[in-house]
């Protein structure tokens, strides 16, 4: 994933560096939102093929499709927010204790 850097110490007052909890409580937080909208925006589009293939009869298999690969994404978009609220509130728990 390319949105750590394992490599960098982050300082937070510590004398020998270590992780901000409260900066990677914000960034999960903010990771787990996209995701939610990535969910609700693959679910629209799954909804909108649904429909254009109903509609239109003679490009069906094409549009049933891309309702089913949008409905994947939909889902793993899903799994991605529940995996980052996760992280949120580990991140959380860290931040009380620090």
């Amino acid at each position: 994933m390319g949105h750590h850097d394992k490599n960098k110490k982050k300082s937070n007052g510590e004398a020998g560096g270590g992780v901000d909890w409260r900066k990677e409580e914000k960034h999960h937080k903010h990771m787990e939102q996209l995701a939610k909208l990535g969910a609700a925006a693959a679910g629209a589009y799954a909804m909108h093929e649904k429909h254009k293939a109903e509609k239109d009869p003679e490009h069906a298999r094409s549009h049933k499709m891309k309702e089913e690969i949008a409905a994947a994404i939909a889902a793993g978009s899903a799994g991605f927010a529940v995996h980052e609220h996760h992280k949120k509130k580990e991140a959380k728990k860290h931040a009380r204790h620090h």
